[in-house]
């Protein structure tokens, strides 16, 4: 974990905003103990008083610099927008009260409260489009192998997301490590795991990319990720 990163990107925030900080917070793979440096980003969320176009342009060198390290510009709220958006956001709000850690200020994310009203359409919805989105993709990379392995190996995260929302509407305690998802989704979904694990390996460095035949893994890629959309539709039948 780029401890010091974190550090230089607490003070730049305590020094743009002073007293209009409430509160830094580093979520997703990096929170959960599962960060990849060669495929993970380091995701900030950074709580303001306020959120103007003078917070926007307080920051503007920052947001550039920490660009520039490889991960997204913070996600500034204010904590109205906190508490209020998580209808529309369940599965991101989710996660993030799952696995975070505060680095400096207010913890107002253990304790907040997901509306839960549209998480199972959003999930179906995310679900669908990947799916669409990869087809679309796929369907220029076939001839091209090394292609083709890095799209897969770029939809391998956001998939295994998915797939945890789809376990906790069915009432499965998911976990946030991807091995352990898949685990649970072969279980519960009945769904062949191999080819998702077989691209953890490559992530890992446990085996090549060259290795590995990505053409040989798209159709039951695929198919896993359809049998947990049909899992996800069948809740509201």
């Amino acid at each position: 974990m780029p401890e010091k990163l974190l550090t230089q990107l607490v003070d730049k925030l305590r020094k743009a905003y002073d007293d209009r900080l409430v509160s830094v917070v580093l979520y997703g793979s990096a929170a959960a103990g599962d960060h990849h440096p060669r495929f993970s980003d380091l995701n900030i969320l950074c709580l303001l008083t306020r959120v103007t176009p003078a917070e926007l342009a307080a920051a503007e060198s920052l947001f550039l610099w920490w660009r520039e390290t490889g991960s997204p510009a913070p996600l500034l709220l204010t904590p109205h927008e906190l508490a209020s958006s998580t209808d529309c956001f369940a599965i991101e709000f989710h996660d993030i009260r799952a696995s975070h850690r505060i680095l400096y200020g207010s913890d107002l994310v253990s304790t907040l409260a997901i509306d839960d009203s549209f998480h199972r359409a959003q999930v179906e919805h995310d679900l669908r489009a990947k799916l669409l989105r990869l087809r679309q993709k796929a369907g220029g990379l076939l001839s091209n192998p090394d292609l083709l392995r890095r799209l897969l190996l770029a939809s391998l995260s956001t998939f295994c997301v998915l797939f945890r929302h789809a376990l906790l509407l069915h009432g499965v305690a998911a976990p946030t490590r991807k091995r352990e998802i898949l685990a649970l989704s072969r279980e519960t979904f009945a769904i062949d795991p191999a080819p998702f694990e077989l691209l953890l390996d490559v992530r890992e460095g446990r085996r090549k990319p060259r290795d590995l035949n990505p053409g040989d893994l798209l159709a039951p890629y695929l198919a896993a990720i359809t049998q947990v959309i049909d899992a996800v539709d069948i809740l509201v039948k």
